[in-house]
């Protein structure tokens, strides 16, 4: 099923108008504007507004180049490999001036008593998300392109009622304040456990006195040990590339530190075979054992995670396997608590990593009493369970989103046959 209508092409100017981006120009009097640049852009056409560039520029140059509410943002230079140029997001602020970067451009409804600005917003977030920018893409130096005049022969419309576009446009939007509310409930939740972990880890579960020591105030009764002391440690290692029978038709999980964070781990992206794990230093760890990211980029390392399989691991992660004075569990929290301080103890000229010695002498408070480790590990493993359903909720709402932004765009289902 299609729409049996009339389709108006993007390059249609007397439906539709295109604007270049802003240049800041040198010529007074100036006023500040918030600039729209490709890193405010969303994978779900929202803009980002909390990085925007507040610049001077010249308000010549302002007065046709500043965004109306309504206005389409679209990006016509930058992508990646992964990431094909075309990006659009919708903007829909009145309370201050914004403009766009030279790398984009605006388009604007002129045409407002035949369409929707929101339901031509979401036409061509359509048309990037399911791959039709790829093949207009032109490289120069390093930077991708869109060839704007074969994408806006590309883009088209169908001519249907403003009631039926501005429907459209209402469902997908519900279901876009629906996964907002799931970001904001996982944003709050992570930052009250941030809160609860500071809390639990200087004053314990019943706010008693502290002390201070070498890791900054701790609990009066707690201990403080190294980390060699109440635990061993060991790392992994990689099978040689060049040997495929150590690759090929493997099964055994092997965990590399992209992996590490902060999760519970029951499956990795490579598997290694028996002869790689005998002919390396890899080792199979058993699920329950505690990971730790030695070194990686950004900010990999000091990162931690619980294996929820046996597995193996690449030399960049350290394993961690408590004594029975401590829950494996605790440190695991522990670790996730002083992130921060951990990434400082690395060392290394261009990358600072962490080291089995290094950790080895690591100070851990924990309290002695193991009923008051779990104490500390229940109110903190409830809020993560909260986490995983909001997160649960909101790949739940992208998945409807995409569904419904594809086959409504399509027509293979109208909005009256659509029940939220």
């Amino acid at each position: 099923m299609e729409f049996d209508v009339e389709n108006i092409k993007l390059a249609d100017d007397r439906s539709f108008v295109t604007i270049n981006g802003l240049w800041t120009g040198k010529k007074p009097p100036f006023i500040t504007v918030g600039v729209i640049r490709n890193t405010n852009f969303t994978e779900s056409g929202r803009i980002d507004y909390s990085d925007v560039a507040w610049l001077q520029v010249e308000q010549k140059q302002l007065e046709k180049r500043q965004l109306k509410p309504g206005d389409i943002v679209i990006e016509r230079s930058g992508g990646g490999p992964k990431q094909p140029v075309g990006r659009v997001v919708y903007f829909d602020r009145s309370d201050e001036p914004f403009s766009f970067s030279n790398f984009t451009s605006a388009i604007r409804v002129v045409a407002t008593n035949e369409f929707d600005p929101k339901f031509i917003f979401y036409n061509l977030l359509e048309l990037y998300q399911s791959g039709n920018t790829e093949d207009i893409q032109r490289r120069t130096t390093g930077i991708r392109n869109l060839d704007f005049s074969a994408y806006k022969e590309r883009a088209s419309f169908p001519r249907i009622s403003l009631s039926e576009q501005r429907k459209i446009a209402a469902v997908l939007s519900t279901v876009q304040r629906a996964i907002e509310q799931q970001e904001k409930l996982i944003a709050l939740t992570t930052e009250l456990k941030k809160a609860l972990m500071h809390k639990l880890f200087t004053e314990g579960l019943r706010g008693e006195k502290q002390k201070m020591t070498e890791i900054g105030l701790v609990p009066e009764s707690w201990e403080v040990a190294h980390l060699g002391n109440v635990a061993m440690l060991k790392s992994g290692g990689t099978p040689s590339r060049n040997k495929t029978e150590y690759w090929k038709d493997a099964s055994i999980p092997w965990v590399k530190t992209a992996e590490v964070n902060y999760c519970t781990i029951v499956d990795t992206d490579e598997k290694i075979t028996d002869a790689g794990l005998d002919n390396s230093a890899a080792t199979l760890f058993p699920s329950g054992t505690l990971l730790m990211a030695m070194y990686g980029q950004g900010i990999t390392r000091g990162k931690v995670a619980m294996l929820g399989i046996e597995a193996a691991t690449n030399q960049a992660c350290v394993a961690i396997i408590s004594n029975q004075d401590i829950r494996t569990k605790f440190l695991y929290f522990f670790f996730e608590d002083k992130y921060e301080r951990i990434r400082t103890l690395g060392h290394g000229a261009n990358q600072k990593n962490l080291s089995g010695e290094i950790l080895k002498g690591l100070s851990v408070a924990y309290p002695k009493s193991i009923e008051a480790q779990d104490g500390v590990i229940a109110r903190l493993e409830e809020l993560d369970r909260k986490i995983v359903v909001h997160r649960r909720k909101r790949t739940a709402l992208s998945d409807l989103f995409r569904t419904l932004l594809n086959q409504l765009m399509a027509a293979q289902i109208r909005v009256n046959n659509i029940d939220l």
